[in-house]
């Protein structure tokens, strides 16, 4: 059986993994056309780094605090605010979009 801390990397390497694709299949590519992260779109994942870094240490206290007493595992609570940075992310997607903002951009 995996530790806690490795089912939670295991989860948080999967979410970016989702973000990642999720991001990239909003845009249009020719066949054999090679996209290129453009300065905001390693923002926007240096940005998804820092969220899924700071859950790992927060989620477990912010659980705590907002369970009462009935307190949520630290797995289950790293789990649910990487799951909650992925909804943040399709927002940020959109609003980023509308703005003409490109995360990616065609070679």
């Amino acid at each position: 059986m995996f530790p806690p801390d490795a089912v939670c990397a295991v989860i948080a390497l999967f979410i970016s993994g989702m973000v990642w694709l999720r991001t990239r299949t909003q845009y249009a590519r020719e066949p054999h056309a090679r996209l290129r992260l453009t300065a905001v779109g390693a923002i926007y994942f240096a940005a998804l780094a820092l969220l899924l870094l700071s859950g790992w240490f927060a989620a477990p206290r912010a659980a705590g605090h907002l369970a009462g007493l009935a307190p949520l595992s630290p797995v289950s609570a790293r789990a649910a605010w990487f799951l909650l940075v992925y909804y943040l992310f399709i927002v940020v997607h959109r609003a980023l979009k509308a703005r003409g903002a490109a995360v990616f951009r065609g070679r």
